[in-house]
This record gives structure tokens, C-alpha cells and sequence, in this order.
């Protein structure tokens, strides 16, 4: 694996069909079943390491964030990636940033409202990601749906020639979606943290037995969150983020609550297969997760 700190030196280590997997690092296997995909889907696997100052709300919130590069370059090594990109923070942000990146619309809602600012910083630096890189795909975990919808967009408005694959949500085993976060919460809040994925997992059920009332939808998942603190419960399109009042798109049901002083998000993607509706629940680990080794 080459360790590289630049775009050019990135390309320079290009053979065939480049795949690319962004990442802010502290790598789990949600990342690792990214990488895997992209090296069944390409020639050179590329990933890139980088905490995104844009997106995050508060200088403390960045500054918590788990951070270990050494961790990360063993985790990527054994997972056979190519070429692990960790940029400067002048390679990705010069300064002054006088040019960024807004998509309307998709960011109206849900996490655009609770986080102001946040995806022009994710929209930002994944632009810079693909002009730079210039990857033929680039895979994204579904767990963030409102921000997969804005990087397909992303990739379609600004005509850039990178196809953006959706990879299922990776679970713990007991169902809370893999998240770095995970690591902050207590053992009761980890019980509390089980209320989205279940709640979820409830609407997913009625869903795919024929309920298609949005608001009912929601309200199931609502009435899960008992020791949570909901921030929003919302029913979307999964091209447009319109909250819709029936399932009858493929659409995803988002929720974000907070868990003492940790906010966690997830959600389930509702694809339709010759008319009926299919959940797509994720994929759960049989195993403790890496991120508590």
C-alpha cells in the first residue's frame, strides 16, 4: 500500500479502473466493507483519510473526533487498498477558501436543518475528492442517506465522470448502525441507543406488508424512542429528500435522537422490486466491532 499526501501523487499510482472510498479515518467495518467492494469492482482502490473541518458544527466537535493514522494504515493494508490518500489541510483547504459547494433543496431538511452548514462542508470537500482524484466510482455507505442523495446530485450536476455506488448500512450485532460515536456512550445509553434501529426495523416490517401511510410510518418509529431525545423522525424520496406522505418511491425513513451527550443517526432505504416495496436493513456483524479494540 502507498501512503500518499497529494492529488498528484494519488494518480501517479493509477492502474485501470480507480475506485475510490472518502473517509474521515478511525476505520470500522462499515469502511472495511467499502473498500471490499471497491476492490471487487476496480483496479486501483483508493482511500482517503480526512477529517473534514468544513462539516462539523463546533471547533469541540472536531477536536473529539478518534483520530489514529497508524491504526488506520494497518486496517487498510490488510484490506488490500492500493493507495491510502491522507492530505494536508492546505492540499484540501487553501487559504483563503474563496469557492464552495451548495446543492439546494436535498439539504432543506432533516440534518441541513439541525446542522447548518454541514453539507456545503461534505459537498465541498467531496467535489474536491473527485476533481482531484479523479476516481471512474466511488462507494458510499447508505447509513447516511440524505448525504448520498447530495453526492449523487453532486456527481450529476457538476459532470463529473465518477459513478457513486450505494453499499448497504453495517450493524453491530445487536443492531445499532456502526458508528464511531458508538464509542462515546455508556452502557445504558447503549441500551437506549437500540430504540432507532428498532424502531426502524418495526416500520420496515409494516412497510413491506403493505402499510404505506408516511406519517404512520414514522409515528412506529416515534414510539420507539423512549429513553431517546428525537431530533427528527422523517419518511424522504431517496433522489429528492421530499418527505412524502406514501411509500410509493424508493424512498428512505431517517432518524436522528440523541443518546445522553451522543447524537446518532440511521436509517432504512426502501427500494421497489416489481412493485413491491423491499427494506434494506444492513448487514449486522456476527462479531464485536474493531472500533472497541
Amino acid at each position: 500500500m502507498n501512503l500518499v499526501r497529494t492529488f498528484a501523487d494519488a494518480r501517479a499510482g493509477y492502474e485501470g479502473i480507480v475506485a475510490l472510498v472518502p473517509t474521515m479515518g478511525f476505520f470500522h467495518e462499515g469502511h472495511l466493507a467499502l473498500m471490499t467492494a471497491a476492490e471487487h469492482s476496480a483496479d486501483t482502490v483508493v482511500v482517503s483519510h480526512f477529517v473534514n473541518p468544513l462539516q462539523f458544527d463546533s471547533p469541540a466537535d472536531l477536536e473529539r473526533y478518534p483520530k489514529d493514522l497508524e491504526r488506520d494504515m494497518a486496517i487498510a493494508t490488510e484490506a488490500k487498498v492500493d493507495i491510502l490518500f491522507t492530505p494536508t489541510s492546505a492540499e484540501m483547504i487553501p487559504q483563503p477558501l474563496l469557492t464552495t459547494v451548495t446543492v439546494d433543496g436535498l439539504t432543506d431538511s432533516m440534518e441541513g436543518l439541525m446542522r447548518p452548514g454541514h453539507f456545503s462542508g461534505v459537498a465541498t470537500i467531496v467535489a474536491k475528492l473527485f476533481a482531484g482524484l479523479q476516481p471512474h466510482l466511488a462507494f458510499f455507505g447508505r447509513k447516511d442517506a440524505q448525504q448520498l442523495a447530495l453526492i449523487r446530485r453532486l456527481a450529476v450536476d457538476l459532470s463529473f465522470p465518477v459513478r457513486v455506488i450505494a453499499h448497504p448500512t453495517v450493524r453491530e450485532s445487536d443492531g445499532v448502525a456502526l458508528s464511531s460515536r458508538n464509542t462515546l456512550l455508556t452502557t445504558d445509553e447503549r441500551h437506549a441507543a437500540r430504540e432507532l434501529s428498532s424502531g426502524l426495523f418495526a416500520a420496515a416490517a409494516a412497510a413491506e406488508v403493505g402499510e404505506r401511510n408516511g406519517r404512520q410510518l414514522e409515528k412506529i418509529v416515534s414510539s420507539a424512542l423512549q429513553l431517546s431525545r428525537p431530533d427528527y423522525v422523517e419518511l424522504a424520496s431517496q433522489d429528492r429528500v421530499e418527505r412524502l406522505d406514501e411509500l410509493d418511491r424508493p424512498a428512505f425513513l431517517a432518524v436522528a435522537a440523541r443518546v445522553g451527550k451522543v447524537r446518532l443517526i440511521d436509517n432504512v432505504a426502501f427500494d421497489l422490486v416489481a412493485g413491491e416495496v423491499v427494506a434494506d436493513r444492513g448487514i449486522r456483524l456476527e462479531h464485536p466491532s474493531l472500533l472497541y479494540r
